[in-house]
């Protein structure tokens, strides 16, 4: 009998423990989800906050490497380098020095870019000097450099696509799927 009186003392105990559990345990769920939930919609915040500040810096990292592309084509950088009195050979070296300090110069703008897109500017540019070296070995040593400039401005004509167009049409395509 005497258990009989502890059950009753102790079963509404249990009773309420359990029911105290379950109502917590469901709380604590609803917790955890609002948190999470939370948590989600400050990531989203963030990430669209760090697009915010990452665009107009990606869009001048393209607006550069068109620069770049622009100033490395031929009549555009015969017309800056060239000199009266200058020899072929001094004009060959004087544009590939422009052509790297040009692209050294704006070598981290690939952070921003794809690796294609900054693959298309790296190819043009080795295709631009190839073009030089190859047009300078077609004149004579003692030419003037009119006559290289002539021959490189030639040569390019003659290729059957401009590289350098070729880059910019990439660099534009990316740039209209990124914005």
């Amino acid at each position: 009998m005497e258990y009989l009186e502890i059950l009753k003392y102790v079963t509404p105990s249990i009773v309420v423990l359990v029911c105290a559990y379950l109502i917590l345990n469901k709380f604590m769920k609803r917790e955890a989800e609002k948190d999470k939930l939370l948590l989600q919609q400050k990531q989203a915040d963030m990430l669209i906050e760090n697009r915010k500040q990452v665009l107009p810096v990606r869009m001048a990292a393209y607006e550069r490497l068109v620069l770049l592309l622009e100033r490395i084509e031929p009549q555009s950088i015969l017309a800056r380098t060239v000199e009266s009195n200058m020899m072929a050979i001094e004009l060959q070296k004087a544009l590939l020095v422009t052509i790297r300090a040009e692209f050294e110069h704006n070598y981290s703008q690939q952070l921003y870019v794809s690796d294609s897109a900054w693959k298309a500017v790296k190819d043009t540019k080795e295709v631009i000097i190839q073009l030089i070296n190859q047009s300078a070995q077609t004149v004579a040593i003692d030419a003037k450099a009119s006559e290289l400039g002539k021959r490189i401005i030639d040569n390019y004509a003659s290729l059957k696509e401009s590289p350098i167009d070729g880059a910019i049409s990439i660099l534009k395509q990316e740039l209209a799927s990124t914005v």
